[in-house]
């Protein structure tokens, strides 16, 4: 397995706004519109759900109400939406968990190559390694030598979410360290744990903890992006901390039933192709540690069919055990 575990995104420029005239759009939408997030409050996509939210309710001219939907590693909002009547009234935000969920879970409860399709990707960042405030161990390196006697755990998002598979490939094939992994219903959970001394890490995608890290409630160890990030220039990188070549993001996207129209799909898409043009919706997002992704919808659909054949080979690599 290559040490560039998830490449950072490079997209194509997002296509021009599509029109929003006559019957093409069926009067879509004639009424809110939810967003069933798949983890807890204050994770990745959550962080995304509210800030797409509240522009969208401007733009679209309806409300549209965040719900989370959290458990199995954003497996159960994915079976819920994709119950869901294909009318665009029941969208999923949910992350690139969902392209390591089908080899990770034997019962998924739905088809992820089938059921729900990706309509628009937003954004990315990258992972962040974590630890108690009080750890003693301050550095990549001193944490996996402290960790050879086998008492360190380390909390997740979930289990099948990337952060949890970067911490295994960086720690046990890597370090050759064996950390015990405790998967939490969201990254909010998981850096509860580790600020209240349950955990001695975290791994979790950087937007869930750049305000922690800054207030002192955990200590950033390791970022697992190519460079620094500009929320939190302090932490360095995995690479710098003596992994060359290592990077990792996670990606958030939003999803439709399968068969959802077309016409649909496209509105929704070209709404993200308009925020991603907007300075203050960059500006916040690049508060938060995250980097704009784009794309159309035929982008966006072969994108998720190469993540799902990646993660297959990394899921089999790293041997994270199955559910």
């Amino acid at each position: 397995m290559p040490r560039r575990l998830l490449p950072c995104v490079t997209m194509a420029a997002a296509l021009a706004a599509v029109p929003l005239t006559g019957s093409a759009q069926d009067g879509w939408p004639k009424q809110p519109v939810r967003f069933v997030v798949a983890f807890a409050p204050a994770g990745p996509a959550d962080i995304i759900a509210r800030l797409v939210a509240q522009r969208l309710t401007t733009s679209l001219g309806q409300s549209v109400v965040v719900e989370n939907k959290p458990g199995a590693g954003g497996s159960i909002a994915s079976a819920y939406v994709a119950r869901a009547d294909p009318d665009g009234y029941t969208l999923m935000v949910n992350t690139s968990s969902y392209a390591v969920n089908p080899y990770m879970q034997r019962n998924l409860g739905f088809d992820s190559a089938k059921d729900l399709t990706l309509a628009a990707l937003v954004a990315s960042s990258p992972n962040l390694i974590v630890t108690a405030p009080n750890l003693k161990a301050h550095t990549v390196k001193e944490v996996m030598a402290d960790a050879k006697n086998g008492a360190y755990n380390y909390g997740t998002a979930g289990a099948g979410t990337t952060p949890h598979l970067t911490a295994e490939y960086l720690f046990k094939v890597l370090g050759k360290v064996p950390v015990t992994h405790i998967p939490f219903q969201g990254a909010g959970p998981a850096l509860n744990a580790v600020m209240a001394g349950q955990t001695q890490l975290a791994s979790v995608a950087l937007p869930a903890a750049v305000e922690l890290v800054k207030a002192g409630r955990v200590r950033g160890l390791a970022v697992t992006a190519s460079a620094r990030s500009s929320a939190l220039p302090d932490v360095p990188t995995v690479a710098e901390s003596g992994f060359p070549g290592f990077e990792d993001v996670t990606w958030v996207g939003i999803f439709a039933p399968a068969r959802t129209p077309d016409a649909i799909l496209e509105r929704i898409n070209a709404e993200i192709t308009r925020l991603q043009k907007d300075q203050d919706f960059l500006a916040k997002l690049s508060a938060a540690g995250f980097e704009p992704l784009g794309g159309s919808v035929a982008q966006a659909k072969d994108y998720l069919g190469k993540e799902l054949v990646k993660w297959e080979r990394v899921v089999k690599e790293t041997g994270a055990q199955q559910n």
